[in-house]
């Protein structure tokens, strides 16, 4: 009876041992961002301070963001084929299970076992020197070597295999947000060059017809053989911009192919950049707020706190280790008494392990665990720097495009009246065709300069929604 009362003694003892146990690990403060609390102000940035009451890049979805329609059609296909976000998602269900395979350490696995034995000893062997035969049969329930995390070295590796799982799931975020502004990107890429190409068969189309023009002024006598020539290159030259486009436009669809994770339909493609302007401008918010949100400094803060657990465990590898074996469970020698009463057995072997010498094999592995902290620690650092250079690049580009756009849209007008004037008066003979060919070429530049500029004015929203760690979305 005593013993019978002995045992569930100890197993509470061991639950209360166990429910008191507690992590080495030092206490974890998030470090101090190495960067300005305020992003650079000057000429190159315009107004780029907060916006009161509006939303940052976190909170609105990437449906909201961009609204144009096809351009959602394509994300959605991306998200659900893409083959990099396919990997991030499984790299998450994988961490996962190896953080219910580490956590599953701080219970005992409980096993049930049956056996039974016979056996026939001969006379020349048996005590008794008569052969005997002999039956034994058990059931029981037992654990083995469950340790009792009296230092939480346990309880450290099962936090630092959660704070890899966040980590993943962070990591699959930052893969979803970028793989959503490169496809906007090259969604937009492909449109601007659409429209290069539109204005290179424009330029060939009127390039012949001037060239037509001057061959029979020249075939009549009343132009030389020098604008004859000259109009002749201008001609070749808009053949070879032709050629450049229409790779360029194949090369763009290949890219959206990637990305998209599966052949795009033809009635998604764009066909020009001018109708694609449904983006949203972003508040750039306060780099305190901001930094602390994207997704890859999350995750750079998730494998800090991990490597600052994984010291726990290092230190109590320094400290005894308590191994508990036991079971409980029933044996007789004929089958058919397992189940009467007396026939219970049990046993239990708790084993105690101190590192008395190992030469310093476990005080050099703490030694590694700290160096990983601070590697991990100063990558979480470089990844707030690179951060905010990428967000201070943004809104440095956005603060100038404005203005940019507003010139390069005058200086277009102004090249097309010039061209048209040229015109006019190389057909009255006041000018030489040389001017014409000048204002042209200069025509041709501006209008190819501005879907340069528009385009970079878009890409500018999609790399900001990127950078300043765009909401997901669904």
């Amino acid at each position: 009876m005593i013993n019978v009362i002995r045992t569930p003694l100890l197993f509470s003892m061991v639950l209360l041992v166990l429910s008191g146990c507690a992590s080495m690990a030092p206490e974890y403060a998030r470090p101090e961002a190495p960067v300005p609390a305020e992003w650079p102000s000057g000429p190159a940035y315009g107004e780029n301070t907060a916006v009161q009451g509006s939303r940052g890049a976190d909170e609105i979805k990437w449906q909201e963001f961009f609204m144009d329609k096809k351009l959602q059609q394509l994300i959605a296909l991306a998200l659900e084929n893409n083959r990099d976000l396919r990997i991030a998602a499984l790299n998450i269900e994988r961490s996962q299970a190896l953080y219910k395979i580490q956590r599953s350490d701080l219970f005992p696995t409980v096993t049930a076992a049956g056996a039974g034995l016979n056996q026939r000893i001969p006379a020349s062997l048996s005590t008794t020197g008569q052969a005997v035969t002999s039956h034994d049969y058990n059931v029981g329930l037992g654990f083995s070597s469950y340790e009792i995390d009296l230092f939480g070295r346990v309880r450290s590796l099962k936090d630092q295999a959660l704070e890899q799982f966040f980590a993943a799931r962070e990591a699959r975020r930052s893969v979803q947000i970028s793989l959503i502004a490169e496809l906007a990107s090259d969604y937009l890429t492909l449109a601007a060059d659409k429209e290069h190409l539109k204005i290179a068969r424009e330029t060939f189309a009127s390039q012949q017809a001037s060239y037509n023009l001057v061959e029979s002024r020249f075939k009549a006598g009343a132009s030389s053989e020098l604008d004859l020539r000259q109009a002749e290159t201008s001609v070749d030259s808009a053949r070879v911009d032709i050629a450049s486009y229409t790779n360029r436009v194949a090369q763009d669809e290949n890219a959206l192919s990637l990305v998209t994770g599966s052949p795009v339909p033809a009635d998604l493609l764009p066909d020009a950049l001018g109708p694609v302007t449904a983006l949203k401008d972003l508040s750039a918010g306060l780099p305190s707020e901001v930094l602390q949100l994207r997704p890859d400094i999350m995750q750079a803060e998730h494998l800090l706190k991990a490597a600052n657990a994984n010291i726990g465990a290092a230190r109590a590898a320094l400290f005894p280790r308590i191994l508990l074996t036991g079971s409980l469970g029933l044996s007789s020698d004929q089958l058919s008494g397992l189940f009467e009463g007396g026939s219970g057995v049990w046993s239990f072997a708790p084993q105690i392990t101190l590192p008395i010498f190992d030469a310093g094999r476990n005080r050099a592995n703490l030694k590694v665990t700290e160096m990983e902290r601070n590697i991990f620690l100063a990558r979480y650092e470089q990844a707030i720097q690179s951060a905010f250079k990428e967000v201070s690049d943004a809104l440095a580009q956005r603060g100038t495009l404005g203005a940019q756009l507003e010139a390069q849209q005058s200086l277009t007008d102004a090249t097309a009246k010039t061209y048209s004037l040229s015109q006019a008066r190389y057909s009255k003979g006041i000018s030489s065709y040389l001017d014409v060919l000048d204002s042209q070429r200069s025509l041709y530049s501006a209008q190819q300069g501005l879907i340069a500029v528009r385009l970079a004015r878009l890409t500018n929203l999609a790399t900001l929604y990127k950078v300043l760690g765009g909401g997901a979305g669904d």
